[in-house]
């Protein structure tokens, strides 16, 4: 195996960065209180509730993911309840969380998902059966994501329990499998040498010739993970097993914030079979402290690197934020009406009416996230935020009421 880390040099390799957590992705004043709890003499229990602290400040589950828990109609009582598990932002797309896909084969130091590795966040005992009863309930749906943690730690008979149903005809509604995974590179023997490889790519294969789509969201940060194996377990993803291996990342300090790695990421990813999807930003959550970049410096990066590749290497939308009300790029930088503004796009909108809707914000150079900027032209808001802040607050009472003392309620 080619080992894609550069020991000689290894401090300032983006993938020692990657997956090695490093002192500064910690506030001054963190460290020190866990110097100052050890230095007292305090107890293992209290160094691990102060550690477990600090953890949770960094708010591991960003975008207001609690508030995108469907309601699932009960058949017992004629009410709904609110599912754990499964998440439902935009209208055509369901992300599962599947109970056996919580954990991954290696860990970035950027994810924001901690608490599900950890067993904060409760994910459901019987997850295919209840994703299946609420796809056929909603026909709107054309896409599941699987996601995790990491899908392709799952075995494939439990991949068979999630797949194999949405062929009946109940669900033909539903064109597209996603599968969120950063396997091609720390496990890419998933998909060639483990013992239920060769399963898992024919149940793809099935899939595919059944007419369901199966795209492989394939995390890449650096093209230093493009490599021997990797590229290996690609092509037999694409020319085997017929998948559509689509390429992301976010766009971090110390990993790729430059328009060369980008751009030569999605060079040898075009060569071979990819296609470059998303440019991230970094997520408000966790060491963004230390990972992030202003808006104007993505933007810069983004542009720089489209202009070093061909047009069809120019698929990648970015850089683009998660955001609580959706995706929202930043399409451009311009003078408009003598002021200097960003251009904001959403690409998905909490409200599918907000899709490619064009917004304006005060250029920033300091900005590095919505709640950053101030809308322009002398706004006091911007367009979605009131009828968001009331989305919200409909959505969560009404999974409120679900919960409390097992009384469900009519969906409205």
């Amino acid at each position: 195996m080619i080992d894609i880390i550069d020991w000689q040099n290894y401090q300032s390799d983006p993938l020692f960065q990657l997956t090695f957590p490093q002192p500064a992705m910690l506030l001054p004043e963190e460290i020190q209180k866990i110097k100052d709890l050890k230095a007292s003499g305090a107890s293992r229990d209290d160094i691990a509730d102060a550690i477990s602290d600090i953890r949770t400040s960094k708010n591991p589950a960003p975008a207001n993911q609690a508030a995108n828990r469907p309601l699932l109609e009960d058949d017992n009582n004629d009410g709904s309840i609110a599912l754990d598990g499964l998440q439902h932002k935009y209208k055509p797309i369901v992300l599962m969380f599947h109970k056996n896909a919580q954990t991954c084969h290696a860990y970035c130091t950027y994810c924001f998902r901690f608490n599900q590795f950890v067993g904060k966040d409760k994910f459901l005992e019987n997850d295919a059966l209840r994703l299946h009863k609420y796809l056929a309930q909603n026909r709107d749906v054309t896409d599941v994501l699987m996601t995790g943690g990491d899908p392709s730690t799952m075995k494939t008979d439990v991949w068979k329990e999630v797949l194999l149903p949405l062929l009946d005809d109940k669900f033909s509604h539903i064109k597209n499998i996603r599968v969120g995974t950063k396997a091609l590179t720390y496990h890419p023997y998933r998909f060639l040498t483990e013992p239920d490889a060769d399963e898992l790519i024919k149940l793809f294969q099935t899939m595919k010739r059944n007419g369901k789509h199966i795209s492989i969201m394939a995390h890449f940060s650096h093209f230093n993970e493009l490599k021997g194996v990797t590229l290996e377990a690609a092509r037999r993803l694409i020319e085997e097993a017929g998948c559509v291996v689509r390429t992301q990342a976010p766009v971090m300090k110390y990993i790729n914030d430059s328009p060369d790695v980008w751009a030569r990421m999605w060079q040898i990813q075009l060569q071979n079979g990819m296609i470059p999807y998303y440019m991230f930003v970094a997520r408000d959550t966790g060491p963004q402290q230390y990972f992030e970049i202003p808006l104007a410096k993505a933007l810069w990066i983004y542009q720089e690197a489209r202009k070093k590749v061909s047009g069809i290497g120019q698929t990648a939308r970015g850089p683009s934020r998660s955001t609580r009300p959706g995706k929202v790029a930043v399409v451009g930088r311009e003078t408009v009406a003598g002021q200097d503004v960003f251009i904001l796009k959403f690409l998905q909108g909490r409200n599918d009416d907000w899709c490619d809707r064009v917004f304006f914000a005060q250029y920033d150079e300091k900005a590095t996230w919505l709640h950053n900027l101030k809308p322009a032209f002398g706004e006091k808001k911007f367009f979605f935020e009131d009828e968001y802040e009331a989305m919200i607050e409909a959505k969560y009472k009404a999974q409120a009421e679900a919960l409390n003392a097992n009384q469900p309620f009519i969906a409205a």
